[in-house]
């Protein structure tokens, strides 16, 4: 970890608004060509962040239009059963995990696998290669049992998701392993942006932190970079004093929220950790039209200089350790806006280091 250097290089967040995974994967490879990343595409039911990785949990009915685990079903007790044992003979006993339910495959890995497909045929050395899984929080409070309730507070429910999202993240970093380069996969957490709030009051930070931390493991287990994004505002000591290595947060629109824990940033960044600059804003087409490469790059420089000032970290340091991306996802916009979004961050990248 302490020998990875991010150095201002470009990363992107993982989708996009398109309908063919081998474009969507050229694309990625054209303005990320150091560390590119698997591309979902959510105009495709099975590659949204919720339902891409509810296939193979106890109680989950193939062709269910909704996120649901069926505790109800005479079979659901023998599921639960095959499922920990399948578990068990992944993490503790060697089997397969490209084969076993643990994995992307059929219509939900068509986006991972083109993915490796193109990073195969590539001539030309990758510094990193980028993943993602949905973190546990968002995926445990979108996903319901068959009363309607959060399987985030059922505790057989919540356990299998957790274990389901982290073998899923080991899998895609022993992937990535077997091609020479270093894993990075991030751990998407949108509700985060919500904890502290009414809709999440009987969430812990112990809940939070040890739900992520389970994941950060089986990351750390294949050698890789564990990364948690954010797109929104949260109480960021939950991150910054946990073992992950990446925190992905929103610059453009919530740097003025980040700033306000300058002690626990520095001592962040003292352990060689890396943030993840979201300067390249994704709010509507209206707000990225009216962006230039010049005006982020200014942004940018002022609130590393403003880290600096407060951290005591001099400048260069913090951007060996900084990524640059957008603040989200560009799978709800246009075409044309994703594709903006994805120039802005290549160019911006791109003079960030030059200066």
């Amino acid at each position: 970890m302490e020998n990875f250097k991010a150095n201002g290089l470009p990363l992107l967040i993982g989708s996009l608004p398109m309908d063919n995974h081998e474009e969507a994967t050229q694309l990625v490879l054209d303005h990320t060509p150091d560390i590119p990343l698997w591309i979902q595409l959510p105009i495709y039911r099975e590659e949204g962040m919720i339902h891409q990785f509810l296939a193979g949990l106890p109680g989950f009915i193939e062709g269910n239009e909704k996120s649901v685990l069926d505790t109800s079903t005479p079979e659901f007790d023998e599921e639960f059963i095959a499922y920990f044992e399948d578990y068990l003979s992944v993490s503790e006993s060697g089997a397969d995990l490209g084969g076993s339910r643990f994995a992307l495959s059929g219509t939900r890995g068509k986006g991972f696998f083109e993915f490796l497909k193109q990073v195969d045929e590539k001539e030309t050395p990758f510094v990193a290669l980028k993943g993602q899984v949905t973190g546990p929080i968002t995926f445990g409070t979108a996903v319901k049992d068959e009363q309607g309730r959060d399987i985030f507070y059922n505790a057989q429910l919540k356990d299998a998701a957790i274990k389901k999202l982290a073998m899923n993240a080991r899998w895609q970093a022993r992937e990535f392993s077997k091609r020479g380069v270093v894993p990075i996969i991030f751990i998407d957490e949108p509700a985060l942006a919500g904890f502290g709030t009414s809709a999440y009051i009987t969430i812990t930070k112990e809940d939070v932190t040890q739900s992520i931390e389970e994941i950060v493991q089986e990351i750390h287990a294949e050698n890789g970079l564990a990364g948690v994004h954010v797109c929104a505002n949260t109480e960021w000591d939950l991150l910054l004093g946990s073992n992950i290595d990446i925190i992905s947060f929103d610059a453009y629109s919530f740097f003025d929220k980040f700033i306000l824990y300058p002690e626990m940033i520095k001592a962040y960044l003292d352990l060689g950790k890396l943030l993840a600059w979201g300067i390249v804003p994704t709010d509507s087409a209206e707000v990225i039209a009216a962006q230039t490469t010049q005006g982020l790059v200014k942004r940018l420089h002022d609130q590393m200089d403003a880290v600096s000032n407060k951290t005591g970290i001099d400048k260069k340091t913090i951007l060996s350790q900084a990524f640059i991306t957008p603040s989200c996802g560009t799978g709800s916009l246009d075409l044309d806006a994703a594709k903006t979004v994805l120039k802005l961050t290549r160019e911006v990248s791109a003079a960030f280091r030059q200066n």
